[in-house]
């Protein structure tokens, strides 16, 4: 009952003060009627707060997310169903959900009544233009009396999340050269040329076929040796993010670091809708491995977490990558760089590496006017494509499917831009 007595609404304490006002004037006046009204004005709210109070409603709550993974600037749609378990019915309740700011203002449903062990469904919208994963709840439930006299909150513990990830881009199919990379029991790939003699061997494992005894080399090397098993080819990408905040420019959803974290996941997709084995390294340490079936999902909920990083270095991000070398294509996007750092990228073309690198020209995103940083982004450029990339030059309100079908283009097409390039940037130094 004290419960419900700090439950009572400002309507409920004005009834109470107009009852204590009124018993005061009946009291000095010495009006019977006035005091059966001061009486009547008090006990409509003790009365209010003794049914709130006494309604210990048995509830279930559950919520749904429609999608659970929506693209920034999209809508998903939160279903809350509310069940009364209790024999009783419930009174009108007043469902808040709990928000981020980012997802909107918090949502408000009235519900009049519901029945013995009857369930009712709500439903509303929240949309984000900012990527992240939003909690949503917990589920507040006002109870109230018809008069709105009195009001008592309950919650329920459970909190669902929405992931908000990347835009992703529909790419056109092209052609990519250097795309495949080996697997299998050694990196380098053994071919017989000349016949059984030059067979790739090893030392017998306990649990071999002894119908891959190798009987030439077993007498050779007076040890039980096996063929190795036939090591498949395989298409391979490693998509690799800059995350240094200092090499980007902009903010919100229009930010470049925003424009390089959606053409990640657009590439990604893609590759992984194409057949290859893609791998996600950004500078803030993030390395996973998309080779299975949910792989796409848990690529778009990392890239729908990271954040640019102050104090990133190139070196670092190269570090990252070069732990796990397999080859195949290595596709880079990169915010503003120096020409030291582009050629430190040239690390990353071992092991027979195809490099393909977005240089985002950071100064279009925020016009400055300075020609001092057009010079830098066209000498950085230019370094890259030495360093043996694939430079694609990329300035505010470019699109990936547009630049996309550059990346196709071999190398004697990059090595012609690279000679242009250091023309152009030949001459605007003198």
């Amino acid at each position: 009952m004290r419960e419900a007595l700090r439950g009572l609404t400002t309507r409920g304490r004005s009834f109470i003060a107009a009852a204590i006002a009124a018993a005061v004037s009946a009291l000095i006046l010495g009006e019977s009627d006035l005091l059966r009204v001061a009486v009547l004005l008090a006990v409509l709210p003790l009365l209010a707060a003794w049914y709130v109070g006494r309604s210990r409603y048995k509830l279930a709550c559950t919520r749904s997310l429609e999608p659970a993974r929506t693209p920034v600037g999209s809508s998903a749609r939160v279903i809350l169903r509310l069940q009364n378990l209790s024999r009783l019915p419930t009174g009108t309740m007043l469902l808040e959900d709990r928000l981020p700011y980012a997802l909107g203002s918090r949502p408000r449903v009235v519900l009049e009544r519901l029945g013995a062990h009857q369930a009712s469904s709500v439903a509303y919208t929240v949309r984000a233009d900012v990527r992240g994963r939003y909690p949503i709840g917990p589920l507040m439930v006002r109870l109230t009396d018809p008069f709105g006299l009195c009001e008592l909150t309950r919650s329920f513990p459970s909190v669902d999340r929405l992931t908000v990830i990347p835009q992703v881009f529909s790419l056109p199919r092209v052609r990519l050269a250097g795309e495949y990379a080996g697997t299998g029991e050694s990196r380098a790939r053994s071919v017989a040329v000349h016949g059984e003699d030059d067979a790739a061997t090893r030392e017998y494992r306990r649990g071999d076929d002894l119908r891959r005894v190798h009987w030439r080399s077993t007498a050779r090397t007076g040890e039980l040796m096996v063929r190795r098993e036939e090591q498949p080819w395989e298409s391979r990408a490693t998509v690799v993010l800059d995350t240094r905040g200092y090499a980007h420019r902009g903010e919100g959803p229009t930010a470049s670091f925003e424009w390089a974290v959606s053409a990640a996941a657009s590439i990604a997709v893609h590759l992984r809708e194409s057949g290859y084995k893609v791998r996600l390294v950004t500078g803030s340490g993030t390395d996973i491995d998309a080779t299975e079936g949910g792989g796409e999902g848990l690529i778009l909920d990392t890239l729908a977490d990271v954040k640019s990083d102050q104090n990133g270095d190139v070196s670092v991000l190269i570090e990252h990558v070069r732990r796990r070398n397999d080859g195949g294509l290595v596709i880079g996007l990169f915010g503003a760089l120096t020409v030291a750092e582009a050629e430190l990228l040239s690390g990353l073309r071992g092991n027979g590496a195809t490099c393909i690198g977005f240089a985002i020209d950071t100064s279009t995103w925020v016009p400055s006017g300075a020609a001092e940083a057009e010079r830098e982004h066209a000498a950085a450029s230019l370094a890259l494509i030495r360093a043996g990339w694939r430079s694609v030059p990329v300035t505010h309100g470019d699109t990936l499917a547009a630049l996309w079908p550059t990346v196709a283009r071999g190398s004697q097409g990059f090595a012609y831009r690279a000679a242009m390039a250091e023309t152009t940037v030949s001459g605007v130094t003198r």
